[in-house]
């Protein structure tokens, strides 16, 4: 899993010219990428278009998956097999923003931040896709029942 040298020259290049945030975003967006990979290549028996006895299943394409992270948005692959299901263990499924902006989101509300001004709040930490204030609502659900009565 080592980088390429035109990966690696890449990076330095982007690393010279200045642009932290997005090579921030595509490092995090690399690196949960490869252990994705890893994770399936273990669960299938054998890596991408590698031929083994011990191979399970066989991928068969992926589907897209955008995790919203402190970084900004980051666009994963999540491969598919032909026999079975694979869900990445890094990843926690119907959630799509980490476990950071969840404590931002639950913290704005606390301090009475309104649902809708929860979304502008995300977009300024660099979420494009922002969030929607029944999904906030979702996510505040759980601190009703943390009060103590």
């Amino acid at each position: 899993m080592a980088l390429s040298d035109s990966a690696l020259s890449e990076l330095l290049d982007a690393l010279r010219a200045g642009d932290g945030i997005d090579l921030v975003r595509e490092l995090a967006q690399w690196a949960l990428q490869q252990l994705i990979e890893a994770e399936a290549a273990e669960k299938i028996g054998a890596g991408r278009y590698e031929r083994s006895d011990t191979r399970a299943t066989h991928r068969n394409g992926s589907r897209p998956k955008t995790l919203s992270t402190k970084a900004g948005d980051v666009a994963l692959a999540i491969p598919k097999l032909r026999a079975g299901s694979f869900f990445p263990s890094l990843l926690e499924p119907r959630r799509r923003i980490d476990q950071a902006l969840y404590a931002v989101v639950m913290e704005a509300y606390v301090h009475g931040v309104s649902t809708r001004s929860v979304d502008d709040l995300v977009a300024a930490m660099g979420v494009e896709a922002g969030i929607s204030k029944s999904e906030v609502s979702r996510i505040c659900a759980g601190l009703a029942c943390q009060w103590p009565s």
